[in-house]
């Protein structure tokens, strides 16, 4: 599946600048994120290039998220767990999510998200695709994550599960999909990855059902 990360905007006739210039970058904070503060120059829509321009950046890394569903029981396999983002913001900080994790450097998103399903969810999803690859906040940092979908066998899927080494408390929720394509409409979803994914999800639900024999 094609990527919009390092494609040109395909607007006809659109053409976008292209140089940027980096004057100096200094880290700030190194940890499971990386902060920075960037000096640069980029080129103007209308030609010549900017002053100097003092930007922050948050080095994130990729993620990846996978929509869990069962064509036959027509149900989405869900979690929810304790983000601090949320918390800090004032927010409720137990969130209902699509399975997700972090992708290291070499590692292939699709199998990621497979051992992620295992881990959180204790599933193994087969017929897995990517179906969007999107920076959340691209106005700060390098964060990309990849959403993928596949299908599981819901039977007998519940409980907790995650990682005793990563502190993961996390509960596992069958969710009908009518169900969870009325909280995305009531605005009741608080994650923007599940939120991407529940959108992708409610135009290809009938497509999915169809490919897996599903009437």
């Amino acid at each position: 599946m094609p990527s919009p990360l390092n494609d040109a905007i395909v607007l006809p006739g659109l053409e976008s600048p292209s140089a940027v210039e980096v004057l100096d970058e200094r880290f700030k904070h190194r940890g499971f994120m990386n902060f920075s503060v960037m000096r640069l120059r980029h080129e103007r829509f209308a030609g010549g290039m900017t002053p100097e321009i003092e930007r922050d950046v948050c080095y994130r890394g990729r993620a990846v998220a996978i929509i869990l569903y069962d064509p036959a029981a027509d149900i989405l396999v869900m979690v929810e767990q304790f983000r601090i983002g949320p918390f800090a913001a004032g927010a409720n900080p137990w969130i209902l999510e699509f399975v997700a994790g972090m992708v290291k450097p070499g590692e292939d998103p699709v199998e990621v998200s497979v051992r992620e399903a295992m881990e959180e969810a204790g599933c193994t999803p087969r017929d897995v695709r990517l179906v969007w690859s999107v920076m959340p906040t691209p106005g700060g940092s390098t964060e990309i994550v990849d959403i993928c979908a596949g299908l599981v066998d819901s039977t007998g899927l519940g409980g907790i599960h995650g990682v005793a080494e990563e502190v993961e408390d996390i509960r596992v929720h069958l969710v009908p999909a009518e169900t969870a394509i009325t909280l995305m409409d009531e605005n009741r979803v608080a994650s923007g990855f599940t939120l991407l994914g529940l959108s992708w999800f409610a135009r290809h639900r009938d497509r999915l059902r169809r490919e897996a024999g599903v009437d």
